[in-house]
């Protein structure tokens, strides 16, 4: 029995994984459960999963739960309690999917305790990529990507000599507004933006995919995670997301992994490496439904997140950190209707204009570092709010 962390067992990529779970009780069992302020959605996973421990990162849902819990769970509240729930010796795997910068702290001391790992918070390599990756590698512990893209890629350099790679071949959507013009992209709501083609996915990456910085972020992954220079990243549309990605090695042959846009099957994935499972919706592409497969080119011009992903993550040094970080107040602010739906590149790109990236040696670094392009972000903010 594999005893599982679920870090943002609340959101879509923990309740997927719980489903997972659910499925495979003789083989996994959710230890811990953690959740920022879903209070009703925990009291319930706490009943069905029976945890050893529940941890609440925010203060006041963290009373509330403990008012309305009669179970016999330890309940942790606040923040450190990720971080906690990382390194319980009763924990076998951490699968690391808050939202946001505070997946890096929960991510570092799973490796430190030598945890097995399965990462869906993109923002933590983003953010920390070479500390991250220094960490693992000292105490020798396998990142097991949880993203769909990630994942294929992984799967597609399974058995393969990472130096025989030539190109990776990183797919999107293209989200709810491919296609469109920046002038059709002016009234853009935030219902709008929510309505995703193909993924069933929590708002931050909903509204990430929208903007396209979700892809921005996983190039900057995709360098982390597998060693592969910027220049040999490419960024295609497939949108009818069968394609999750592709790897291009130096003979010419590029090997895809294909399936229907199910998150579970990469979760399933990364907890079962390197075993497989059935498919854990029990239902198989049907090739007889498809009359083609498309690939086109992002427009670079309209969805600007992708040039600036690149430039960070060529810059280096905590240039990534400021993007996320920028990125992370403008939606913030998009979702409180203080910015436009353009507005979210612009902040962004003025945040990275006036940022000047240091080395990242340290937790610390990242964090003084994500303050200060925190900072940018918001005075970018209030000074459009105001015009």
């Amino acid at each position: 029995m594999k005893e599982i962390a679920v870090l943002g067992s609340t959101g879509s990529i923990g309740t997927q994984t719980l489903d997972v779970i659910r499925a495979h009780s003789d083989l996994f069992h959710a230890q811990v459960l953690c959740a920022h302020k879903s209070v009703e959605k925990l009291l319930a996973q706490a009943e069905e999963f029976h945890p050893s421990a529940i941890v609440i990162t925010d203060e006041e849902a963290g009373r509330k739960f403990k008012d309305l819990y009669h179970g016999a769970a330890e309940v942790i509240i606040g923040g450190q309690g990720l971080t906690e729930a990382a390194v319980r010796e009763d924990v076998d795997l951490v699968l690391v999917a808050v939202v946001g910068i505070a997946g890096l702290a929960p991510t570092l001391a799973a490796i430190g305790a030598e945890k097995e790992l399965a990462l869906a918070n993109k923002e933590t390599l983003v953010a920390g990529g070479s500390l991250v990756l220094a960490e693992a590698r000292k105490h020798h512990v396998l990142i097991r990507p949880v993203d769909s893209e990630h994942s294929a890629i992984f799967q597609c350099m399974l058995g393969q000599d990472r130096k025989h790679i030539h190109k990776l071949l990183l797919t999107a959507s293209g989200g709810p507004f491919r296609g469109k013009t920046r002038e059709e992209l002016k009234k853009v709501t935030l219902a709008d933006a929510m309505k995703h083609p193909t993924w069933n996915m929590g708002m931050k990456v909903t509204l990430d995919s929208a903007t396209m910085f979700n892809k921005g972020l996983e190039v900057i992954e995709a360098h982390w995670l597998f060693g592969v220079d910027y220049d040999d990243i490419e960024v295609i549309v497939q949108p009818q997301s069968l394609i999750h990605s592709m790897v291009e090695y130096d003979d010419g042959s590029i090997m895809a992994q294909i399936g229907n846009p199910d998150m579970r099957l990469p979760i399933q994935f990364a907890l079962t490496y390197p075993e497989r499972l059935p498919s854990p919706s029990g239902q198989y592409v049907n090739w007889r439904d498809i009359a083609s497969i498309i690939i086109e080119k992002p427009d670079l011009d309209v969805f600007r997140s992708l040039k600036m992903a690149y430039e960070a993550g060529k810059e280096g040094g905590s240039a990534g950190t400021a993007f996320n970080a920028a990125n992370e107040e403008a939606i913030r602010a998009f979702i409180a209707g203080k910015l436009s739906f353009l507005s979210i590149y612009d902040v962004v790109e003025e945040t990275l204009s006036r940022f000047i990236s240091g080395p990242v040696r340290s937790y610390e670094d990242i964090m003084e570092a994500d303050r200060m392009a925190r900072n940018l972000a918001r005075n970018e903010i209030e000074r459009i709010s105001l015009c």
